[in-house]
């Protein structure tokens, strides 16, 4: 038995049903598609975001160690001075510097042996 042959009616219905899934089709398409640059721009924010906040965070670390370190060393260098400082001896600290100096001139003169 033959198939019938399809009617106009019944090809022109399967054509706008292929056209209608087509017309679907691109617009599912352009909504990925913005959708996708949506969450692209999104996470170029983030990252921005991201950056930024480390550049400030590594900018107040090297603030608080350049404090830091200019505090030590100016510590450092107020220790040095006080140890530097010119101080009168006093007589037990002369009496201490004369037998050091008469037991090096001893071990040098070889008479301590």
């Amino acid at each position: 038995m033959a198939t019938p042959a399809p009617t106009g009616t019944a090809v022109d219905a399967a054509i706008s049903r292929v056209l209608d899934a087509e017309r679907a089709a691109r617009e599912d398409v352009e909504r990925a598609t913005r959708e996708a640059a949506a969450i692209v721009e999104d996470a170029r924010a983030t990252a921005r975001a991201v950056a930024e906040r480390a550049e400030r965070r590594i900018r107040n670390l090297r603030a608080a160690f350049e404090t830091r370190a200019l505090r030590d060393v100016a510590a450092i260098d107020a220790q040095s001075l006080a140890q530097d400082a010119v101080r009168e001896l006093t007589p037990e600290d002369l009496a201490r510097l004369e037998r050091a100096v008469a037991a090096l001139s001893a071990a040098l003169a070889g008479d301590g042996a």
